[in-house]
C-alpha cells in the first residue's frame, strides 16, 4: 500500500508542478477536509500500535470512509486521485479483527500486524499529500 500511495502522490505532485492539475478552491476545500479527517482517524504510529487490532481496523475503515465521502464531493483530477487512493485501501474491507469461531466470514481474513502498520503509514502519507494540495 505504501508504494502505491507514494506513486499516486508523486504523480499528483508532478501534475501540480507541471500545472496539468491546478486545484480549484473547491478541490482545496475538499482536500483540507479529507486531510483533517484522515489525521483524526489515524493517530501517531506509537498510539495506533498500542491499540487492539479491532480498534486499529475500525480507524482504518473510518479513514477509508473519509476518502469515499471526499470522493463523492469532487470531479476531475481530485476525484481520480481519491478514487485511486480508495482502491489502494480496498483490502482493508476484507480484513477482520475478531475470531471467526469456526463460522463463515464472507471471505474476511485476519491481517498480520505489519499490514495494519503499512496501511496506517500509507494513510499518513496520503494525509500529507492532501494537506499539500490545500496549499497549491
Amino acid at each position: 500500500m505504501r508504494t502505491v500511495v507514494e506513486n499516486l502522490v508523486e504523480e499528483a505532485d508532478q501534475q501540480i508542478r507541471d500545472q496539468v492539475w491546478v486545484p480549484t478552491s473547491g478541490d482545496r476545500a475538499v482536500a483540507a477536509k479529507a486531510a483533517a479527517d484522515l489525521q483524526a482517524a489515524i493517530g501517531a504510529p506509537h498510539c495506533q500500535e498500542a491499540l487492539p487490532a479491532v480498534d486499529r481496523l475500525a480507524h482504518l475503515r473510518e479513514a477509508l470512509a473519509a476518502l469515499a465521502i471526499a470522493l463523492a464531493h469532487v470531479h476531475g483530477r481530485l476525484a481520480w486521485f481519491l478514487g485511486a487512493a480508495v482502491t489502494v485501501f480496498t483490502p482493508v474491507l476484507h480484513w477482520r479483527a475478531l475470531p471467526s469461531e469456526d463460522g463463515p466470514t464472507f471471505g474476511a481474513i485476519t491481517p498480520e500486524p505489519q499490514q495494519y502498520t503499512e496501511a496506517e503509514d500509507a494513510i499518513r502519507r496520503l494525509q500529507g499529500a492532501l494537506a499539500s494540495i490545500t496549499a497549491a
